[in-house]
């Protein structure tokens, strides 16, 4: 969500399910779903099978993923990371600085305890960031990578040839303005410019706008600075898991060819990348296109 909303946090004022199953005999009815809580994140445990880690992206819940996630437990072992302070859950430890390199080595204590070593990950925007940077820091924790529209270095969103120093003081600001709306009704002008950045269809955008408003955005302030504080693009070329890459793109923001081509060129060190296009959507593809994106990650998981 970095770069939709960083975009709507400059337009507007100057500034920037529970999973259930159907109803059965008690007898046969699922045991509670573990859960795991970290200081940085918790991760609700569903399922049984080959692992699957599911990661969403900034001021988003785990139940990002409930469209697919039920189905997946059935024959995976689910793992649904969700940041502290998301969600409506308390922060944590997710009120300090260095957040984004504590997430990645918490996911990696999760892959050594568990023994996931292997596993496919799939990370939805920063989500997605935290995915390359644990299959860059820890070669072998990722065995293959699904990223659901992220860019190794956000700020290109904003401008094209930008670095982590020319974009700093957008991303001190958008800091301080994000942070400064803690404790305080989000704006309906700013979570309406946040939806409409971040999904095509008016009931994606009306579940964006809900889960953004239970974010604290202490949190969301800071990992979305960090977030476009980091360029991984030199990093791609020592990440040697298959990288598959869902872009979303809607003919109104530009159309297919030119949203391909800026993602080719920011994925051009990365030695495995597949891109895919998905039509008709926004940065939510899994609420914008559903059964689009359940035949990618369906193709991602047995390919």
């Amino acid at each position: 969500m970095i770069k939709r909303i960083a975009f709507a946090l400059l337009a507007t004022a100057s500034i920037p399910a529970i999973l259930h199953a159907p109803a059965a005999h008690a007898a046969t009815a699922p045991a509670p779903a573990e859960m795991i809580q970290m200081d940085h994140l918790s991760v609700q445990v569903i399922g049984k099978g080959s692992p699957v880690i599911l990661i969403p992206g900034l001021s988003s819940p785990r139940a990002v993923w409930d469209g697919v996630a039920p189905e997946l437990a059935k024959t995976h072992t689910v793992y649904l990371v969700q940041v502290n302070g998301f969600g409506g859950d308390a922060p944590g430890a997710n009120l300090g600085e260095g957040l984004l390199p504590a997430m990645v080595a918490e996911l990696h204590k999760l892959v050594a305890e568990r023994k996931l070593a292997g596993a496919a990950v799939v990370g939805h925007s920063m989500g997605g960031l935290l995915t390359l940077m644990l299959a860059k820091a820890h070669p072998g924790a990722v065995g293959k990578a699904l990223i659901v529209d992220a860019m190794p270095f956000v700020g290109s969103a904003f401008f094209p040839g930008s670095t982590v120093e020319s974009v700093k003081p957008q991303a001190e600001a958008m800091r301080a303005q994000m942070a400064g709306l803690y404790g305080k009704p989000l704006p309906e002008a700013v979570g309406q410019a946040i939806a409409r950045q971040n999904a095509a269809k008016p009931e994606s955008q009306a579940q964006v706008a809900a889960w953004m408003a239970k974010a604290d955005m202490r949190v969301s302030a800071q990992t979305m600075f960090e977030d476009l504080q980091t360029d991984l693009r030199p990093d791609l070329k020592a990440i040697a898991a298959p990288i598959t890459v869902l872009v979303p793109w809607l003919a109104a923001r530009g159309g297919e060819a030119p949203t391909l081509d800026l993602y080719k060129r920011e994925y051009a060190g990365a030695p495995r990348v597949n891109l895919k296009g998905v039509a008709d959507s926004g940065h939510f593809i899994m609420l914008d296109q559903p059964e689009a994106f359940r035949a990618a990650l369906t193709a991602f998981l047995a390919g």
